[in-house]
């Protein structure tokens, strides 16, 4: 049992889920710790049943250097050899932080005014510094460029990002915290200022090298070995370094291990990162009700700890628990309203919970965040179609079609999106025939993108809206076999079941949409069962096979995963194939795109980077997964 830890502290304004890139803000927004991420405070509180011995030794002195001056000494052969951005609206501004960089000795400075010239710079420079204005010239903000660069690993986690602001609005500054640039400037500011926050960040970022690198490369066990020889040494970043620790381990799926490390360090000190990957670990051990509650009472202690929300809407949403998923998202979405990522969740938990209105303002948001961004996404589109269709708002959702159709001219994939709505459209509003030829384009294009190979781009819900106006317009055999894939690769995914009975709910034809799934569940059962049962009569070579058949046919996570695993289990014992390396890490890959971050994924990753070692064959780092299948065994 956990108790709730009394009274409310004012602690960090958020978490990112990769705490590896965070960075703390502690009592005013503007004060940055860039030693030890840990509070003391003025009283010991207790989790009875969940707190462990205190970490080995005591935390030591900091033998950080005490001024700006000193850490710029310890510095100054890194910084002659670092290269950093700005970017702002005005030259103006551009060339007062250039003299500030240059006065600290940074090497090579370059501008950039708008996002895009941001993209363009970083796909082909590596920058160790990025200096960022909230607001760009493109009628974009810093908190969308710093999403795009994350989410599309144009930065490195050894890069320091800084946003540069003269906003105060609470919701502005708590939703930019929430992606955790590593400080966060309000204007005006001072040249010391300046150079003493980026002097502490870059020495922090010198620290805990290894580990970024490790990192970046999906190389989570040698990150995990850094990261214990750091906590040996005799540094102010010991709780950091635990911290790292436990994170990695949770990654790796060694919950046990992770909710020791945490124990030990909420032993020591009440630190909410701690409480959160304690958690975490619960929850990866299948104690969900210990993970919710640890989860709740860390947000009545510390309401401003975002990541806890967003945790307690997952869990609750996997127990079932859906309206009180949805209020979580919701209250999260209150102090940081434009982190697009949660609006899309809150789109699809409200319109699970049949809360339409909530739903379409959601969707919504996420489509105007977005709009002007690479990160834009045809799913954004089609679900606000989606929605207002089934308020029955079909002239809006024949407007966002519109829209669909201008900002992806002449992109197969935004017209075949374009054309399912339209067919839905035109179901509602009674043209049968309307609805039947849009469809009937729709599966042309369907198919074209499936010969090009770019079937993937389609997702699943807009797969399962392809399906629906199959359904509608009397084509069952389009629909089945579109549903039998999705169902297929998502048959543990219960938000993408519901959407598929869902759909034959909604066309009358139920009882086929019930015998359908329980077909699927079947047949996957099947398939997993002979892959099985020959490792386990020690056919190792005929598990390998049949593992690879059910991957090939079946590309859900259990199958690529476990097809994945069972290659590299068998080229440890055989010796390296290169062909069969090759099958292995295009199934890699697609677990990868899947969920990147899953602990299977990770587990298959260490698994293949393992073997190669041992055979002294290159490891593909996954920054580079686009190009896994090309580069196995060369």
């Amino acid at each position: 049992m956990i108790c709730r830890i009394s009274g409310r502290h004012r602690f960090p304004l958020t978490q990112r889920r990769n705490v590896w890139r965070g960075t703390w803000w502690q009592g005013s927004i503007k004060h940055h710790t860039t030693g030890d991420t840990s509070q003391t405070l003025s009283h010991q509180t207790s989790l009875p049943g969940l707190i462990a011995r205190p970490l080995s030794g005591k935390v030591k002195a900091m033998p950080i250097p005490d001024t700006t001056a000193d850490l710029l000494h310890t510095l100054r052969k890194d910084l002659s050899s670092k290269r950093a951005l700005l970017v702002d609206r005005y030259p103006n501004a551009r060339s007062s932080l250039r003299m500030m960089l240059s006065a600290m000795g940074i090497g090579s400075v370059d501008n950039a005014g708008t996002s895009a010239d941001v993209l363009r710079q970083v796909r082909a420079h590596h920058f160790d510094i990025i200096l960022s204005d909230y607001l760009l010239e493109d009628g974009r903000d810093g908190q969308q460029l710093l999403e795009e660069l994350r989410q599309q690993h144009l930065v490195s986690s050894s890069t320091v990002f800084i946003v540069i602001t003269s906003e105060r609005a609470y919701h502005k500054v708590v939703s930019v915290a929430e992606l955790a640039p590593d400080d966060y400037l309000i204007k005006p500011f001072t040249a010391n200022e300046l150079q003493a926050r980026l002097a502490r960040a870059l020495y922090k970022k010198r620290f805990f090298a290894q580990v970024y690198e490790h990192l970046d490369n999906g190389a989570y066990a040698d990150a995990l070995a850094a990261c214990q020889r750091l906590i040996g040494q005799d540094s102010g970043f010991l709780f950091d370094a635990h911290r790292f620790k436990g994170d990695i381990l949770n990654s790796l799926g060694r919950h046990a291990e992770a909710q020791s490390v945490y124990q030990q360090v909420l032993a020591q000190r009440l630190l909410p990162w701690a409480r959160m990957g304690l958690a975490i670990a619960l929850r990866g051990q299948q104690q969900l009700a210990a993970a919710e509650l640890c989860g709740q009472s860390l947000v009545d202690d510390f309401p401003e700890f975002i990541a806890a929300y967003d945790f307690l809407a997952e869990l609750r949403e996997e127990i079932g628990k859906l309206p009180e998923a949805q209020e979580m998202l919701q209250r999260a979405a209150l102090m940081s309203p434009n982190n697009s990522t949660r609006q899309r969740m809150i789109g699809d938990v409200a319109a699970r919970n049949n809360d339409l209105p909530t739903a379409e303002k959601a969707y919504g948001k996420v489509l105007e965040r977005r709009r002007n961004s690479s990160l834009r996404n045809i799913d954004d589109y089609t679900n606000l179609a989606r929605v207002m269709l089934e308020r029955g708002h079909t002239a809006g959702a024949k407007l966002v079609t519109e829209e669909l159709r201008r900002d992806w001219r002449g992109n197969k994939h935004g017209e075949f999106a374009a054309l399912v709505v339209e067919s839905l459209c035109a179901d509602q509003d009674g043209e049968p025939a309307k609805a039947r030829r849009a469809v009937e384009k729709a599966l042309v294009l369907h198919d074209a993108l499936k010969d090009e190979g770019r079937s993937r781009v389609v997702s699943e819900k807009l797969a399962l809206d392809l399906a629906h106006a199959c359904l509608a317009t009397g084509d069952q055999e389009s629909a089945r076999d579109i549903v039998r894939k999705v169902a297929a690769e998502n048959h543990e995914d219960r938000a993408m079941i519901a959407h598929v009975q869902s759909i034959y709910a909604k066309t009358g034809k139920e009882e086929d949409g019930q015998a359908l799934l329980a077909q699927v569940g079947r047949e996957i059962v099947e398939l997993n069962n002979r892959g099985v049962l020959a490792a386990r009569r020690g056919d190792v070579e005929g598990s390998v096979k049949l593992l690879m058949e059910a991957a090939e046919r079946v590309p859900n996570m259990q199958f690529l995963v476990n097809a994945t695993k069972a290659i590299f289990t068998l080229l440890d014992r055989k010796g390296w194939d290169p062909a069969l390396a090759k099958r292995g890490l295009r199934f890699l890959h697609l677990a990868q795109a899947r969920d990147m971050r899953s602990a299977g994924v990770i587990s298959a990753r260490e698994l293949y980077q393992r073997v190669a070692r041992k055979y002294g064959i290159a490891v593909v780092p996954f920054s580079a997964a686009q190009t896994l299948g090309d580069r196995a065994g060369a």
